[in-house]
């Protein structure tokens, strides 16, 4: 293999919410790091000290500055970089299948300036096969050939925002190499700064080990959202029962209903691993079911908020509903694949006047429509005909929430989650009421 003399330790390719907290990691190692983007907003942004995602703080970006980071939309970067990592987005087309295009952009801009001895890293999620059959074919257009001039590895993203236990450094990184050269070379640059180094057999393992996550995780969150609407039927509490179950300390973890799933992962990746086994032939029947089952969320999301403004006399298209949180988790501004996007276009179709509140969202539209922002919470609350929370950031106490609520649909269980901020039965007491309801 070529000898190359490297201008650059790592050059990260995709500055988003992988990318970013990657360069960041590296940084704090001592590695010379740059950040390519084709977005020159965020690159000037980053060049002038601001951060555009929720993990990283603007002393986040000046620490990384003062350790020589500098970001740039120059891919020419990228010739003589020892290392280049790949993290940019692998969304899901108009129809439903895997859009690679972003992968592929990248893949041709570093073949026209690959240097011999180089280390490239996938990290975007994607289905078996794809660092192989997709990425590695465009990389040696540059003429140079996987595991011989260059090397070549996949290594799945997990990144969970807005999580402060489990960043880049000391959540495992599964590492899968074009050989075993690639990963044994792959696997000795992610230690110079994760704590746990995993090496899968091979790209195609590791691109599965990261689908296998996600598609556990939604197939689980279907399952007690399917289980919430007919335990409702019956008579059940099951918030009650999963904290029941989730006592036995093996064979059980917890996963608890929705408004829907959100975010980067839950909503797409799954449906890249039924893609793969559709080329095969055979229908992945466990995640059409999952995506039938959640996508469907909103509506029973809806037929609740009708239920309850019935039984008060009150009809859905003269109410003023307030929907508390739109960003697909807690505590973040990440909207990426919200559920409370679908869930106020279907009230909104049913007439319903709408207002929300979102302590990280100034502004927000649904189809184009803006909704207009509660900036006075609390008299919100009280005037509102019915407050449906979406979203459970920690700015929504039980005790406001029971306090200040005409009536209230707690999608999240929070309510459920937090008996001891109200003690002595009075939460349980307040959920029984007809005013207020529990997913």
């Amino acid at each position: 293999m070529g000898v190359s003399t490297y201008t650059s330790d790592l050059v990260v390719v995709g500055l988003g919410y992988v990318g970013l907290p990657l360069a960041h990691e590296a940084c704090r190692s001592g590695l010379k790091v740059t950040g390519l983007d084709v977005n020159q907003r965020v690159v000037d942004g980053l060049n002038a000290g601001k951060s555009h995602i929720d993990d990283l703080s603007e002393l986040d970006i000046a620490d990384m500055r003062a350790a020589g980071f500098t970001a740039t939309s120059d891919p020419s970067v990228l010739r003589n970089a020892q290392t280049i990592v790949i993290c940019v987005p692998t969304p899901l087309s108009e129809e439903g299948s895997p859009d690679l295009s972003a992968v592929t952009s990248a893949a041709e801009t570093i073949a026209a300036h690959l240097s011999p001895g180089t280390l490239v890293i996938l990290e975007s999620t994607t289905f078996p096969g794809t660092t192989d059959e997709v990425l590695r074919p465009i990389l040696e257009r540059s003429g140079l050939v996987a595991g011989k001039d260059f090397h070549l590895a996949f290594s799945p993203e997990r990144i969970d925002p807005g999580n402060t236990l489990f960043g880049v450094a000391n959540t495992p990184k599964v590492v899968g190499g074009y050989t075993e050269l690639c990963g044994e070379i792959a696997a000795a640059f992610y230690g110079k700064f994760v704590r746990t180094v995993v090496r899968a057999r091979g790209t195609r393992e590791a691109e599965m080990a990261k689908l296998l996550e996600n598609t556990y995780r939604h197939v689980n969150i279907a399952l007690v959202n399917e289980m919430a609407i007919f335990c409702r039927e019956l008579g059940v509490d099951l918030w009650d029962a999963i904290a029941c179950a989730a006592t036995k300390p093996f064979g059980f973890q917890a996963f608890y209903p929705g408004p829907g799933v959100g975010g980067h992962c839950i909503p797409i990746d799954p449906n890249y691993l039924s893609y793969k086994v559709k080329t095969l032939g055979y229908p992945f029947r466990f995640v059409e079911l999952a995506q039938e089952i959640n996508s469907r969320m909103p509506d029973y999301v809806l037929w609740r908020v009708q239920d309850m403004l019935n039984e008060a006399g009150l009809a859905l298209s003269r109410s003023t509903i307030l929907l508390l949180g739109v960003t697909y988790k807690a505590n973040i501004a990440d909207q990426r694949e919200s559920p409370s996007r679908a869930v106020a276009a279907k009230l909104m179709q049913k007439g319903a006047t709408l207002l929300f509140h979102d302590p990280h969202v100034p502004e927000w539209q649904v189809n184009g429509s803006p909704i207009p922002r509660a900036d006075d919470l609390e008299q919100a609350l009280g005037e509102a005909d019915l407050t449906v929370l979406l979203t459970d950031h920690s700015e929504y106490t039980p005790k406001m929430l029971l306090e200040r609520c005409q009536r209230l649909l707690d999608t999240r269980g929070v309510l459920r989650r937090a008996d001891s901020e109200l003690p002595g039965g009075r939460l349980t007491a307040s959920i029984s009421r007809k005013g207020v309801q529990v997913l």
